[in-house]
């Protein structure tokens, strides 16, 4: 009989995080190109140095952070090795800074989108619950940063609506939509598996709309209205499905998207502004919140624990950043 070829299975932990990777470089791609098109062609009012301020402070804020942690933790630096790992490691800043510069406007001011950035990034280190055995953050952290700043200086806002589709007319105002809807449904069926979260997240919001106008008589048609925009729809595919910060089960994706739904319809019956950012900070907090008074998580709000390695492990030109 002829000999059977048995290869070994992948590690769950490998492939989950060959998919993070894979999703993380698709939507990297996706948001630069958006960004590109944004201030080429589809109209986008921000300054140039907006996405260059936040990309330097997302990078160095990453960068430094790591080297800081790596260093009072002795462990390998992430994004050491080759030019694919250091290419990788620095994915979610850049992300999460193109989606602060994309989202936020402060006129002529760029310290602010500077600040929101370093706000968001620095989250991720000082937020953290332990999840299964590993402690994580569970800020999302472009909402978060944008959020704060918001709340920090009025004079900030968000962009206009508008200016994803201001210089496109006719079957242009649909096709954009459309193709970011596409885009945006792949990404996450495939890659972050969150459409369940997503379908939650537009129910609620419809939902709220409804019991708006049966309760307050806010008109049904301006409520459902901003689900039209294509803000509404990047808001939808790609900050709120965060995979790093939102539940994994079916059942906590439908609350979390449900409750997000819950909290904007709250906001907007208080009249408070921006409710989609504020709302997704608010039940963010709350699942933070609740994961830290689990009886089954031991850990705290605390960095990750690496066991230390014998040998030194930061690069000689880094030898003197060493914590003690």
């Amino acid at each position: 009989m002829a000999a059977t070829l048995s290869l070994p299975l992948p590690a769950p932990e490998a492939t989950a995080t060959a998919s993070r990777l894979a999703g993380l470089r698709r939507f990297a791609v996706a948001i630069t190109a958006l960004n590109l098109l944004g201030h080429t062609l589809l109209g986008f009012e921000a300054a140039y140095a907006y996405p260059l301020v936040a990309l330097a402070t997302g990078y160095s804020t990453e960068l430094l952070l790591e080297v800081v942690e790596a260093s009072a933790l002795q462990r390998p630096l992430a994004f050491w090795g080759s030019p694919r790992t250091f290419i990788d490691f620095l994915l979610p800043a850049h992300i999460t800074s193109l989606a602060i510069a994309m989202l936020l406007y402060s006129n002529a001011n760029l310290w602010p989108i500077a600040l929101a950035t370093a706000i968001a990034i620095g989250s991720k280190a000082i937020f953290r619950v332990a999840v299964c055995g590993q402690t994580r953050h569970f800020l999302n952290p472009s909402n978060f940063g944008i959020s704060l700043v918001l709340l920090l200086f009025p004079w900030v806002g968000i962009t206009a609506p508008y200016q994803f589709t201001e210089n496109l007319h006719g079957a242009g105002d649909w096709l954009l939509p459309a193709a970011i809807v596409v885009t945006g449904s792949f990404l996450n069926s495939r890659f972050t598996h969150r459409m369940p979260l997503i379908g939650a997240w537009l129910a609620a919001f419809a939902l709220q709309a409804l019991l708006r106008s049966v309760l307050f008589g806010t008109p049904m048609i301006p409520a459902l209205l901003p689900m039209t925009g294509v803000a509404f729809v990047l808001f939808t595919f790609y900050m709120v499905t965060d995979p790093g910060t939102t539940p994994f089960t079916l059942r906590g994706q439908l609350v979390f998207g449900a409750a997000v739904g819950a909290t904007y319809g709250l906001l907007m019956a208080c009249h408070v502004a921006f409710g989609m950012f504020f709302a997704l900070t608010l039940v963010c907090l709350c699942r933070g919140a609740w994961l830290f008074l689990q009886p089954s998580q031991p850990l705290a709000f605390s960095l990750p624990s690496v066991p230390a390695l014998a040998r030194p492990l930061l690069p000689p030109w880094l030898a003197s950043l060493r914590l003690h």
